[in-house]
């Protein structure tokens, strides 16, 4: 299994384009996120399994279509 990774960048708008956002399929199989806010912070992982996943990208979606 090839191992994609995803590199997501803050917006200036809300100022926060120093934080990056990373999201791949760890060893175990399951979606890690990294949250990098920089020098000053300590970086921050969560990984979900495949069901809270999915949960996870659909409440996204929902979230995304909320904008206007």
């Amino acid at each position: 299994m090839a191992n994609v990774k995803l590199l997501f960048g803050g917006s200036e708008q809300s100022e926060t384009q120093s934080i990056s956002v990373e999201c791949f399929c760890n060893m175990y199989g399951e979606i890690t996120i990294r949250i990098d806010k920089g020098q000053d912070f300590p970086i921050s992982l969560i990984s979900l399994d495949r069901e809270t996943a999915i949960k996870f990208s659909r409440e996204l979606r929902k979230q995304i279509s909320l904008i206007d």
